[in-house]
């Protein structure tokens, strides 16, 4: 581990004012203490923002839910409103990680979690994402866990948050603060694919510092899951994964937003299957016509063809658990 200077601000302002210095923020630490151990992540200041008070979680006026960023990923899955109006929400990050990981990390961290792929945090192979033009060596290496979908010529990590897939079901957006004052960011605004700059991983201004997630208001009754694949049961990211919203009304699917992880360079929302579900009556038929579109445009590589029927099975099951065929 290199040399660095660790500051902790006593607020928020202080804390966007190093954020602007090109001081990195830290809260849990699980993914940042670990790349710098390993050498990929090398930051001159770390800025403690673990104290700061942002781990509310509240109903909003309008009917939805606003999560403080540096709640963490144990609260907010046991968070009565969260278990109640969007148990997707609590599945996801109870898939997450381990127990001893969801009683650190944080929600704003979970979100902008770096990828798992081996050559990104083996600082000896080619990684665009780690060192811009230096190549890719996962496009020609071992890469099964990698993305089938949103990825490019520079780029096929996939992205690793459960969570994520989740809030981009939801419709979620994350509230920003930075040098020059708020704003707000749609989450599949925030999360960006890879093309030629895969080492522009979201779109934060420099100092810019998550403050809240908000997941707007949903019409109800809400009918919500998701599902994981993954090679064993205990910590361990998904091969695929489901996230399944479905708002039904006289026995009619009035809106469907479906979301995958696993499989996408970013969360990857499945319009072809929303389109596919919407003004239609569940069924078991309804179902596997609309799971069959969902890997529509996958580019597989030479180790991960797998997914793109593993996503079908996924998110059929997830359709079917979620939306019974009532």
């Amino acid at each position: 581990m290199y040399p660095f200077v660790y500051t902790k601000p006593a607020d928020t302002r202080a804390a966007i004012t190093a954020g602007a210095r090109g001081g990195r923020y830290i809260a849990g630490g699980t993914t940042l203490v670990d790349l710098m151990r390993e050498t990929v992540e090398r930051p001159d200041t770390l800025v403690d923002i673990g104290g700061l008070p942002l781990r509310e979680v509240r109903a909003t006026a309008s009917g939805g839910l606003r999560i403080g960023a540096l709640a963490l990923m144990s609260d907010v899955a046991a968070h009565p409103r969260v278990r109640s109006a969007y148990p997707v929400v609590a599945q996801a990050l109870e898939l997450s990680a381990s127990p001893q990981l969801r009683n650190m990390a944080t929600i704003g961290g979970n979100l902008l979690q770096r990828t798992r792929c081996a050559y990104f945090r083996d600082v000896s192979a080619a990684c665009n994402k780690r060192r811009p033009g230096s190549g890719c060596a996962a496009l020609e290496g071992y890469n099964r866990s990698h993305a089938i979908l949103g990825t490019s010529d520079a780029c096929v990590a996939a992205h690793p948050s459960d969570l994520a897939v989740a809030l981009v079901a939801l419709n979620a957006r994350v509230h920003l603060l930075g040098p020059d004052g708020e704003r707000g960011l749609a989450l599949t605004e925030l999360l960006l694919r890879p093309g030629d700059t895969p080492d522009r991983e979201h779109g934060l201004r420099p100092g810019e510092l998550i403050t809240a997630v908000e997941i707007p208001p949903h019409p109800r009754p809400l009918l919500s899951g998701y599902l994981k694949v993954r090679d064993r049961q205990s910590y361990e990211f998904a091969l695929t994964s489901a996230a399944v919203v479905l708002h039904l009304s006289g026995g009619v699917i009035r809106d469907a937003r479906i979301a995958a992880g696993g499989v996408g360079t970013v969360p990857w929302r499945l319009g072809a299957v929303e389109r596919l579900l919407a003004g239609a009556r569940p069924s078991e038929q309804l179902w596997a016509r609309a799971a069959a579109v969902a890997a529509d445009g996958a580019r597989p590589l030479r180790h991960n063809a797998f997914k793109a029927e593993l996503l079908k099975r996924t998110i059929e099951r997830q359709l079917r658990t979620v939306g019974g065929t009532r």
